[in-house]
């Protein structure tokens, strides 16, 4: 119960128990028709009674999905995920190293910048490793979403500053325009909200004004992108 399932001639599903609900629709209508099973014939094909409704039936093709209310239990969403064979050793260790390579980049850069007070390490790239090396099909490494959000949701962060100053409304309302900010754009990547709140409550950015824009977020997601591209 609760599987879905489509077919599109009725007796591939000799299996189906006698009794399940099945709501059957017409290839290329809109127009729906819900059976009760009432037998399974000899040869594999399924007796089906309905229920009421019309059913547009100029083809003989039906699409057949197994319907259920019973809602899946609550803690399933503190289950791993079910997937069919576990992570491979490469997969395992590429990313790990890829992040291990992109932080030790990162890191004696930001001893070369260390003369002019600046650094380009910050807390946010780790998510942003995270999402690049870990899951880098995912929506949130595309580059588009990735460098939208860090520029816009960095930006907004300035914005809401200088407009509010440092405290609890400035952090809430940067936060909530960055989220709003991504949806518009359709350009949602996780990391890139935790940037106006560094901004707001890290002083050392504060002299950055709107370049916080494109350093360190941004520039450091280029950085990242070419060891992905190169490294990986």
């Amino acid at each position: 119960m609760g599987a879905q399932f489509q077919a599109y001639n009725l007796h591939h599903y000799s299996r189906i128990m006698v009794g399940q609900p099945l709501l059957a629709t017409s290839c290329g209508s809109s127009n729906s028709l819900l059976f009760n099973v009432k037998k399974a014939l000899p040869d594999g094909s399924l007796r089906l009674h309905s229920t009421g409704g019309k059913i547009n039936r100029r083809r003989r093709e039906f699409g057949i999905v197994a319907s259920s209310n019973v809602a899946a239990p609550f803690w399933d969403g503190w289950k791993p995920e079910k997937v069919s064979a576990s992570p491979s050793l490469s997969d395992i260790l590429w990313p790990s190293a890829g992040a291990f390579a992109a932080m030790a980049i990162l890191g004696k850069m930001d001893q070369a910048l260390a003369s002019k007070g600046i650094s380009i390490t910050i807390a946010p790239l780790g998510a942003v490793c995270a999402v690049l090396f870990a899951t880098p099909s995912s929506p949130a490494a595309r580059k588009y979403n990735m460098f939208m959000a860090q520029i816009g949701c960095a930006a907004i962060g300035v914005l809401a500053f200088t407009l509010f100053g440092p405290g609890w409304l400035a952090r809430s309302t940067a936060l909530g325009a960055s989220i709003a900010f991504m949806i518009y754009t359709r350009s949602t990547h996780p990391p890139a909200a935790s940037l106006p709140l560094l901004f707001i409550d890290g002083a050392k950015f504060h002299h950055l004004n709107f370049w916080y824009a494109l350093f360190p977020g941004a520039a450091a997601c280029i950085l990242l992108c070419l060891i992905v591209v190169f490294g990986c």
